[in-house]
């Protein structure tokens, strides 16, 4: 039975590997994982995790070794699923506003490519023909997702061929003869109600019915992690049972079965997440009690980008009486991890923890302010592992070329 890490192991890896420091538990990672493909046993269904959220190379070979398949944005991302031994068939590749030679790239190391452009697919047909199947992304006009910036699915998203240009996609497909062997929808992150994907679902059955040869119906993800005590998580134990349910009923009308593939990035990663750094001073002013601390929004921009939340914890005085805190980066801007914020006591040199800090926490950081991106351990079977080192002053330096 998975169990989160205690204060104490946290502090262990803190002081082990020095702070700010990230720390994924690998078991937290395998229980989300099982829970989805316990939620969808009953019908062919493969998950890709949607490795923007967490690229660590360990990370990523250890959802391999899970079984999962992987999701990928850019062509680096593809090397690096194929370096930590994907096979090409278990790499889906999903570009946006990419060069079309990143694409043909893709088509040349055999990966499962999504198109989601008609000038993109057009060549992409000029160019092969039916000699190599593609994946069509849809914009469904379904707006869904718990903020603006991360909701891809609505009308003005970049994401995706609205769904009333298919009889543009027809002609494209006819005079190439492109070979759509998959459809592929994504709303948008964070989504609570499961009748969003089942609205989508009707979507994507009824463009199926002008494809005779598709293999698979990928629903993107965006399954929601609680963040906060009492948020709620997506169900998907009821979407697998609904979802189970409607494409089998399609499938005995469109004559074949076709697999439902899903694109989880946050919901595998996030929770297994841990961010811990230090309190370097407590500053009082006339309105507010700051804690400032060893790390900025170089390290986890979300709160600042997103409005994001992140439960804090001072895992160093647990027992101390609770005050009130505004939690503060040491970037040279307004850097604010939280707002008035309930801790117990903190002082100077305590050790605070961000929890579901695993999904876009480390893969956004920056060498911001010259200041030196964190350490990343991995805790497995009850031993921490380094598998990114700190950065150093020469890291800063490595790309520059002095000519003065």
């Amino acid at each position: 039975m998975y169990q989160p890490l205690s204060n104490q192991q946290l502090i262990d890896v803190a002081n082990e590997f020095g702070t700010p420091v990230y720390i994924y538990h690998a078991e937290k990672i395998a229980e989300q994982y099982n829970k989805l493909k316990d939620a969808f046993k009953n019908h062919p269904t493969r998950f890709f995790y949607a490795c923007k959220a967490l690229t660590n190379i360990n990370i990523l070979k250890y959802l391999k070794s899970l079984g999962a398949s992987v999701d990928c944005v850019s062509i680096h991302e593809v090397q690096l699923a194929l370096r930590a031994g994907f096979a090409p068939d278990d790499i889906l590749y999903t570009p946006n506003c990419v060069d079309f030679n990143e694409i043909v790239e893709a088509q040349q190391l055999g990966v499962n490519i999504n198109i989601d452009n008609i000038s993109i697919l057009e060549q992409f047909g000029n160019r092969f023909g039916s000699g190599y199947p593609v994946c069509i992304r849809i914009n469904p006009h379904i707006e869904a997702g718990g903020n603006y910036k991360i909701s891809t699915g609505h009308i003005d998203s970049k994401f995706g061929i609205s769904i009333h240009q298919l009889r543009h996609i027809e002609r494209v497909v006819k005079t190439t003869k492109l070979h759509v062997k998959g459809l592929h929808m994504h709303t948008g992150s964070e989504i609570k109600d499961v009748d969003v994907f089942l609205r989508g679902l009707d979507v994507m059955f009824e463009i199926a019915r002008h494809f005779e040869q598709l293999e698979f119906i990928d629903m993107g993800s965006g399954f929601k992690v609680p963040y906060k005590e009492g948020d709620p998580e997506t169900d998907v134990k009821t979407l697998g049972e609904k979802l189970t349910t409607a494409v089998k009923e399609f499938e005995a009308e469109y004559n074949r079965t076709l697999e439902v593939w899903f694109e989880p990035g946050k919901y595998l990663v996030s929770e297994s997440g841990y961010f811990v750094v230090k309190a370097n001073v407590i500053k009082q002013t006339p309105a507010t009690v700051f804690v400032g601390v060893n790390s900025g929004f170089n390290h986890l921009i979300r709160p600042m980008f997103y409005d994001a939340y992140h439960r804090i914890a001072n895992i160093s005085n647990t027992n101390g009486a609770e005050r009130i805190y505004t939690i503060v980066g040491n970037i040279c801007e307004t850097d604010t991890f939280a707002w008035d914020r309930v801790l117990n006591e903190v002082r100077e040199g305590d050790f605070l923890a961000f929890y579901n800090a695993g999904a876009y926490g480390f893969e956004m950081s920056s060498n911001f302010n010259s200041r030196l991106k964190p350490a990343e351990v991995m805790v497995k079977d009850g031993k921490a592992f380094l598998i990114r080192e700190r950065d150093t002053f020469d890291d800063l330096l490595r790309n520059q070329v002095e000519v003065l």
